[in-house]
């Protein structure tokens, strides 16, 4: 029997609604009562969030396996927030079930900037190397007592042999559309590459909508839910979801990234991206170009990366 954790079913989403966090943040947070609160355009999918006037946000789990990171956030969030470059999310108080709402839930301070995307990066070498910094200096935080893999993160920083269903299902809808047998090389390469077992702090969901810019410029890092202590190599996945060749480059070199890391981040990435373009099979809307283009740009820079590193 194999001993890789199971992810699952697809979690069970609950709706929530403007009127129901006015009834929370009035019962439970009186001081606040008074304030506005608007659902934030584009807030995510573990979370329900919501504006709570100009300068707090409500964030609310959508379904109960999501729940499982509030006390984490709540507990490691202040902690890591001073050891680290950027700015992220800070939780200003932690509610309880309510108002017909079954999970805790969380406000936080507001953190201003835009999502990141390559036509908004002013440098992409200069983000890159920003983002960079901020990932070394999560990774140069204490690990002790810090929250190992599992399911409140969906095991980041574990074995990418827990994606291996969903990888091979994406394979198998797209044999005919995309290189599969390159896919699977590739796929193999990253199982194959071992990890030396050194923990470490990983964010978990390093991509575009966690990364928020000002001015072109990365100015924060959001969305907590799923880091914990363990294999870094999860975040390295940004480096073919959003990078440039350039960019890329920057990043491996200031993380200092050895090979077999460097093939699990891109292992990381190479699953995201199969099942975005098995999910949009067919579709003509932007988020299946974009996933096409990335697989793309994995394919082109796996076959650089193994000229320019032979196997022995």
């Amino acid at each position: 029997m194999s001993d890789t954790p199971d992810l699952g079913p697809v979690p069970q989403r609950i709706a929530v609604d403007a009127e129901q966090v006015r009834r929370l943040v009035a019962d439970q947070f009186p001081q606040w009562a008074d304030l506005p609160v608007r659902p934030v355009a584009n807030g995510g999918w573990d979370n329900w969030t919501f504006h709570l006037g100009s300068r707090r946000s409500v964030r609310l789990p959508s379904a109960s396996e999501y729940a499982l990171a509030v006390d984490k956030e709540h507990r490691w969030l202040p902690e890591l927030a001073p050891r680290l470059p950027l700015p992220i999310p800070v939780p200003l108080a932690k509610g309880k079930p309510g108002a017909g709402y079954p999970y805790s839930w969380s406000i936080y301070s507001w953190l201003d900037g835009e999502p990141a995307s390559p036509d908004r990066i002013a440098d992409p070498i200069g983000f890159a190397t920003d983002l960079a910094e901020f990932l070394a200096a999560l990774q140069g935080v204490d690990t002790a007592a810090g929250p190992r893999p599992g399911q409140h993160n969906w095991f980041r920083g574990g074995t990418l042999r827990t994606y291996g269903r969903k990888a091979e299902r994406a394979l198998t809808a797209l044999d005919g559309r995309i290189d599969v047998d390159l896919a699977r090389e590739i796929w193999q390469n990253a199982l194959d590459a071992r990890w030396d077992g050194v923990e470490s702090w990983f964010h978990g969901d390093v991509a575009k909508g966690n990364l928020l810019l000002d001015d072109g410029k990365l100015a924060a890092v959001i969305d907590f839910g799923t880091c914990g202590v363990g294999d870094p190599a999860c975040d390295l996945a940004i480096a073919w979801t959003l990078l440039t060749a350039d960019g890329r480059q920057a990043l491996r070199e200031r993380l200092s990234v050895d090979e077999a890391t460097w093939a699990r981040g891109r292992g990381w990435a190479l699953w995201k991206t199969l099942v975005t373009c098995a999910s949009t099979l067919g579709n003509a809307d932007e988020e299946a170009a974009s996933a096409l283009r990335v697989l793309g740009g994995i394919f082109a820079e796996y076959a650089i990366d193994a000229v320019a590193v032979p196997k022995p």
